[in-house]
């Protein structure tokens, strides 16, 4: 197997303190890795730097971990511009609109959702991002459901089912459920490794805090790991449950109260054992019209935060973590460093991964270029395609 030198290196962002500069970035200036069956063998100074195979040179760009997209919506069909449209002049996000991409995607073929899939995971890649979590959602029956796991698992292991999306327009509530949880998890859990829930009793069309739990409990017992939306429209039960179950992440969290960030503090993620993450997607906010989170504050409080793009057709149709990152340094109060590492190590922690989000020797050697000397461009350049997945 060839080993591969990566040098000309200006900046590199390793997301390990003992390998850099201390600060959690663990910053190596003017550095080199090298790269071995897919893996991190060498990291450190270019004048260090070991012989290799085959030489690659970046000439002076600066290099992160690729970013780790830990909540996305990528398998549907259609579109729901004209719904954007109408937020954009005050109509409020209610989650009715999940029905219009329900209906087109279970009219579209299987050829359709996989070809619409990988080219949002180009895009993602273009971008700098190299893992991608993918949710079910938009078919809402069993064949459906399972249709939407199967594809998502043609371009990611991390693959959730998330038939607890929304209650199908003209179901009876309490006859979905048991769907959910019965026929409909028993045909999907063999394509997921996680389950998740919208828990919002702010809308009708959404999960209260009871029947999340037994969602929840019932993709745990089928052997699924749990994660949550939770706390988009309102204060509610979501982040609460999130932590009762242990769940590796609770997403959206816009809304919290003083104990829901207690409950995250004290489920925090820590080196010896893992915790649920607080996933933040400023996308959503800047698509809906909705209050930004307060990153600056969770933060502050001791809160672990990673963030995603929620890539939708209905709530955040854009697939990039840069925009992710200016959005949450401009909105949200988090520095171009924080937001870096929630974006990729966060986004690893949300996803319980030691492989990814971070490159150390041993991890994958999943590497984002930027076209700039440092990380700080991210913020710095909002809009502008400066980070790519480095294809070897």
């Amino acid at each position: 197997m060839s080993t591969v030198l990566v040098t000309g290196i200006a900046e590199l962002v390793t997301n390990d303190a003992n390998l850099g500069d201390g600060s959690p970035l663990g910053i190596v200036a003017d550095a080199a890795l090298v790269l071995e069956a897919g893996r991190v063998a060498w990291v450190g100074p270019a004048t260090q730097a070991p012989d290799a195979d085959i030489r690659h040179d970046l000439a002076g760009r600066a290099v992160i971990p690729g970013f780790v997209d830990s909540h996305s919506h990528l398998v549907f069909a259609g579109d729901r511009a004209r719904e954007f449209e109408a937020r954009m002049t005050g109509t409020p996000y209610d989650g009715g609109g999940i029905a219009t991409t329900v209906a087109a995607t279970r009219a579209a073929s299987d050829e359709l959702l996989l070809a619409r899939t990988r080219a949002l995971v180009a895009e993602m890649r273009a971008q700098g991002t190299t893992t991608i979590e993918v949710k079910s959602g938009y078919g809402l029956t069993v064949a459906d459901e399972a249709r939407s796991l199967r594809v998502a698992g043609e371009v990611t292991g991390e693959t959730t089912f998330l038939g607890a999306h929304v209650v199908p327009a003209g179901a009876d509530r309490a006859d979905y459920l048991a769907l959910v949880t019965g026929p409909m998890l028993a045909a999907c859990a063999p394509h997921a490794r996680w389950v998740d829930v919208f828990c919002e009793p702010a809308s009708k069309h959404a999960f209260d805090g009871d029947e999340a739990r037994r969602v929840l409990t019932a993709g745990i017992a089928a052997g699924l790991l749990p994660r949550v939306h939770g706390n988009q429209l309102s204060a509610g039960p979501g982040v609460r449950l999130a932590v009762e179950l242990s769940a590796a992440s609770v997403d959206h969290c816009t809304y919290l109260t003083e104990s829901d960030v207690e409950a995250l503090v004290g489920a925090a993620p820590q080196p010896d054992r893992s915790g649920t993450v607080a996933t933040l997607l400023p996308g959503v906010e800047f698509s809906t019209r909705s209050p930004y989170p307060d990153a600056r504050a969770l933060l502050d409080a001791g809160v672990v935060l990673a963030l995603a793009t929620d890539c939708n057709p209905g709530t955040c149709f854009t697939s990039s973590m840069p925009l992710v990152v200016a959005l949450a340094v401009r909105e949200m109060g988090m520095s171009p460093a924080e937001a870096v590492w929630a974006a990729t190590a966060g986004g690893a922690l949300a996803l319980r991964r030691n492989d990814v989000g971070h490159l150390g020797v041993g991890a994958r050697a999943d590497l984002a270029v930027l076209e700039a000397p440092t990380y700080r461009h991210l913020a710095y350049r909002p809009g502008m395609p400066i980070a790519r997945a480095l294809d070897l």
